[in-house]
């Protein structure tokens, strides 16, 4: 189960970016492809930080 979220996070910032990568390079995009690309790559960073919590309330912290 672990390994499934993990995969998932991993593929679905990989499809963002393949999105992004596909969207008209003009400047009325940039700023919403820059976000989307952050956004969703942090996705998969803060599930696998939440993993490493050390307490209940650390976890609770890290997901915020």
């Amino acid at each position: 189960m672990r390994n499934e979220r993990i995969e998932r996070t991993k593929r679905f910032g990989i499809d963002c970016w393949k999105f992004c990568f596909k969207v008209p390079k003009s400047r009325e995009y940039n700023a919403f492809v820059n976000q989307l690309i952050k956004s969703s790559s942090s996705v998969g960073a803060n599930y696998r930080a939440s993993q490493r919590a050390k307490s209940t309330s650390d976890f609770i912290y890290k997901l915020k």
